[in-house]
Parts: C-alpha cells; structure tokens; sequence
C-alpha cells in the first residue's frame, strides 16, 4: 500500500527553467521526481510518478497507453529561446549535426525542419554538452537550461531557434512537452496533482507578486538575470490553449503521419478518455 501510495504522490517534472511557474513553492505532500524530458516518459509507464511533461514526440510514440492533461504544457508562440541550434558556420554550410541524448521531441523536429529548408547533414546522437559536440560536428542542438546558457556565453551563434521556425513554417504554435498521465489510472488521483499544479500556473499569470518570485527564485539556481527571465517566460509558456492543441495536432500530422486528435482527459464528466475534437 505504501508504495502505491508513493507513486500517486509523485508528480514528474522536467529539470529545466521552463516548468518553474508550475512547481514554485509546491506542497511538500507530494515528491518531486525531476529528470530529463526523455526519462519521464518511462517514468509514467512505470508508475514511478502519477503524471509528469513528455515529450510530445514520446506522446505520439506511446499514445496507445498514455492520455494527456488539459491546460498546461510546454509551449511557444514563435521563438522559444531554449530549443536551439548553435554553429558558427552558416545554415547552408553545415554538414553534421549533433543531438542531445536528453531531448525526443526537439530531435524529431530538427530533423524535419531542415528537411523542409533543404538540408540533409548527418546527424550523431551524444550527450548534450556543447563543447563536445562542436569539436565532432559542424553544430549543436540543446534544450533547456543548457541552451540559455548557452546564449548567456556567447561563444558559439544560434543559426536556429526551433520554436520560431516552426511558426515561420506552419504558422502554428509549438508544443514542445505535453503533461500526460497512464490511461488506467484513476481519474480522481490524476486529477488532485493536475490541480495543484493548474493552481500554480493560475497564480503564476494573475497574481504579480507570485510571477516576482518565481523569476527571482528562478534567477538564483540558474544565475541568468533577472530581465532575460522575465524575456524567458514571454517565450516558453505553460498554458496549453487552443492554438497550442491545434499546434500538436499538426505537428502529430506533419512529422508523425498520424491524423487522430490528440486526447485529452475529461474532469467535468469523470471519464477517463475523452478525445478532444478541434
């Protein structure tokens, strides 16, 4: 029993910047497992936490046993300012790219948005350090936190900011992390951590003094300032709205050949699967 109880008391978050207006200040009754997007994944199947943010990649891999939580994600309405591709020769000359080992959803999208401008490097897959990966290829792709700090340093030129290549593409939103929960587990313990971190955000967008410390306690773990984070939280947004979901959906049409709706649970009617018609 303790141990089932562990599990539904565990909410996964990814380890990055981008989801702190949703875990700032969280009730200490629920753990907090943190780790790279592409580990959470697992983590769900397993039952290592009751939901986390996935990638939407991994969504699209695994939706068969996985349903998604409506209102928050990791999201962009253009430039995103933390997917990012960094070189120091030109788009057009670059012949290998490097991509993080910690990332699924950036990977696929690089792939398909260079394809779609006409370029075909080679890719290598490697750990998501910059200075490793520019000595074994012509450019780097990083997420996260590594990718503003990245920038912060200055030393390498952002040729590609994901998210704004995306929009000048699809004219679409991007959906770079879905929160998602298994789909037989019990709507009533999703529901009671969806809500905790749906309050979150809530404070997060009406309340000043809340978004204030949130930046602050943001700007102390990351040592970026106070002005690029204020920037930061313009670009990568929680809220999953409409023009999001019809973002994912395109880009579950468009890089995954799959043409069903993204599905989304249902609180109001207490079932546990719904499918969210745009």
């Amino acid at each position: 029993m303790g141990e089932i109880m562990s599990w539904k008391n565990t909410i996964g978050r990814v380890a990055f910047l981008n989801c702190d207006p949703l875990f700032h200040s969280i009730d200490k009754k629920w753990r907090i497992l943190s780790a790279p997007p592409s580990w959470l994944t697992g983590h769900i199947l397993r039952r290592d936490c009751i939901l986390a943010p996935i990638p939407a990649a991994d969504y699209a891999r695994h939706r068969d046993e996985l349903i998604l939580l409506p209102d928050i994600g990791i999201c962009s309405k253009g430039e995103v300012g933390s997917v990012l591709l960094f070189s120091n020769k030109p788009l057009d000359q670059i012949d290998s790219v490097a991509l993080p080992s910690d990332s699924a959803t950036s990977v696929v999208l690089c792939k398909h948005l260079l394809k779609m401008k006409g370029y075909a490097p080679k890719y290598i897959q490697m750990g998501p350090d910059i200075e490793s990966m520019i000595q074994q290829c012509d450019a780097a792709l990083l997420i996260g936190d590594r990718a503003l700090q990245a920038t912060k340093e200055n030393k390498y030129k952002v040729v590609l900011d994901l998210g704004e290549e995306w929009f000048a593409q699809t004219s679409q939103p991007m959906v770079f992390g879905v929160f998602a929960a298994r789909k037989d587990t019990p709507l009533a313990d999703v529901d009671a951590a969806y809500r905790v971190l749906l309050d979150n955000l809530v404070k997060f967008e009406t309340q000043p003094k809340t978004r204030e410390n949130v930046i602050l306690s943001s700007s102390m773990h990351s040592q970026l300032s106070i002005g690029r984070l204020e920037q930061y939280f313009g670009e990568v947004f929680n809220r999953l709205d409409l023009e999001h979901i019809n973002g994912l959906n395109t880009f579950l049409e468009t890089v995954f050949s799959d043409q069903t709706q993204a599905e989304f649970i249902s609180f109001k009617d207490q079932r546990i699967l719904l499918e969210q018609t745009i």
